[in-house]
């Protein structure tokens, strides 16, 4: 990518950010069909940069139009996969040469570290580009078992009109995620990035185009949920919806995808994932850093984020000790300080939804360990201290429900089917992690954990080879690897008379 910059260097090149603030419909940049628009308000300072098109359901209409034509005129979905493999790695290539304009983007737009948003970010949404580029010739139909006189041929053809709706949190990487294996199947895409952090997916509509997509099926429309969100999802021309994002917007789309035309739906929702530490782990200092990392990372603001530290209870006292010190290294500066190990919550409201909890952590009689309060009030932006309880119980609000924020609840155990008891009791299952040394433990216990990724003895592994989804209210998806472009395609079976 490029060497580490100064905070004064990235305050510099900041200033020389042209925002795109448009919708992108059928390969130009529009003003949304009202007019109306919406402020982005920039976590770190508190600042608005730009006004957003706030597109609605007149606009969701115009671009599912625009992705249909697309679509039937075969200008991409008709195309080789060759030839799709090709424009694919071209914006890719785009994306890595854009990659300083996007981290910034992103820092600005949801206030994680510039430098996480370039190393972390930028350079795993290229993967995924690539990664999924290639794999775009890999994937073959299948013949069935028939008798002599029959064929029977089951291809993999396009869904149609896809309906990507994204977070805040990593908003290229999940955006990524979902456009990169839909436009490799041939699928026009409409992507609704989340209100709070629209600038990369607005930025990268364009480089789509001098990648060599074509109008139309690549369409970019920033908008509230109720206003653009849901019109796409009732859509009846969208054949297909995916989502990252919380468990009752998740379950909503569900709802609004069968009350339309029962698009096929995907949904990647909440979690609120146990990390658990057995006496006999192999590195307890190891463990305790990788605690830490694995709920201040990105502020919290993650859907795996291990918010659930599970302790066996004979180290109880001293791991949380470790822990503290390892968050005592965490606390947040401005995104563009080097080094900065967490940045801005990604708005007011989400602070306060943090704060809150950390005050419903008090009053039901978590004992605070570390932080718990809002930090460098006077920068203007939105920073809450990493925040350790400890003594938590499993009925507590905050082992329970899912916080997206710096908030992490100790829970002590007894023996290890305890363990897997408290671990499972949750909606949610999307990940989770086991810590020892007992290589059979490690296998037993990780089988039993109801979740979609169980990393033994580190915390939130696995690249574009492996898929990516949940269990329970975690939801029905699949991101990353070739499950990913199941998603995307309709199998067709053709049978033919070998008499005839």
């Amino acid at each position: 990518m490029s060497k580490k910059l100064t905070r004064a260097e990235w305050e510099a090149k900041a200033a020389a950010l042209s925002i795109r603030t448009q919708a992108f419909i059928d390969g130009a940049y529009v003003d949304a069909a009202s007019g109306k628009t919406f402020g982005c308000v920039s976590p770190m300072d508190g600042k608005c940069r730009a006004q957003i098109a706030e597109c609605e359901a007149e606009d969701i209409n115009r671009a599912v139009s625009a992705s249909r034509r697309a679509f039937e005129a075969g200008v991409w979905s008709e195309t080789s996969p060759v030839h799709r493999k090709k424009t694919l790695q071209k914006f890719a290539l785009l994306l890595e040469k854009h990659a300083e304009e996007l981290a910034l983007l992103e820092s600005i737009d949801m206030g994680k570290p510039v430098a996480d948003a370039l190393a972390i970010d930028v350079a795993a949404s290229v993967r995924c580009l690539t990664w999924t580029a290639e794999a775009i010739d890999k994937v073959y139909g299948e013949i069935a078992p028939t008798p002599q006189h029959e064929l029977g041929l089951i291809t993999r053809e396009p869904l149609g009109v896809v309906g990507a709706i994204v977070p805040w949190n990593f908003p290229l990487l999940m955006a990524s995620w979902k456009f990169a294996p839909a436009l490799a199947m041939g699928n026009s895409v409409i992507l609704k990035p989340s209100e709070k952090s629209p600038l990369s997916a607005i930025r990268i509509a364009e480089l789509a185009i001098e990648a060599g997509i074509p109008p139309g099926v690549f369409n970019v429309l920033p908008g509230f949920g109720k206003g653009a969100g849901e019109p796409l999802a009732l859509h009846m021309d969208v054949d297909g919806l995916v989502f990252t994002g919380s468990t009752g917007v998740g379950k909503h789309l569900l709802q609004c995808a069968g009350q339309s035309n029962m698009k096929r739906a995907y949904m990647e929702c909440g979690g609120k994932s146990p990390n658990v530490v057995f006496a006999d782990a192999p590195d307890l200092q190891a463990a305790a850093e990788a605690a830490a990392i694995g709920i201040f990372f990105n502020q919290g603001e993650v859907c795996t984020a291990a918010s659930r530290l599970l302790v066996e209870r004979s180290i109880k006292d001293d791991f949380v000790k470790m822990v503290v010190e390892a968050g005592k290294q965490l606390y947040p500066k401005h995104p563009f300080e080097p080094g900065a190990p967490m940045g801005a919550i990604v708005d007011e409201g989400q602070m306060q939804r943090v704060l809150s909890y950390i005050e419903k952590g008090k009053a039901e009689g978590a004992r605070l360990a570390l932080g718990g309060e809002r930090v460098m009030t006077e920068s203007g932006g939105y920073y809450v201290a990493p925040t350790v309880f400890d003594d938590v119980a499993h009925e507590m609000t905050i082992s329970k429900e899912e916080i997206f924020g710096p908030v992490l609840s100790v829970i002590a155990f007894d023996d290890e089917q305890e363990a897997i008891r408290i671990a499972n009791d949750t909606d949610f299952g999307l990940a989770a992690g086991v810590w020892t040394s007992n290589l059979s433990r490690g296998h037993r216990v990780a089988k039993k954990l109801r979740a979609g990724s169980v990393w033994v003895n580190y915390w939130d592994g696995g690249d574009m080879t492996a898929p990516f989804g949940g269990f329970k209210q975690s939801g029905n998806g699949r991101d990353k690897s070739l499950h990913a472009f199941e998603k995307y395609t309709e199998l067709k079976a053709t049978w033919i008379n070998l008499k005839s």
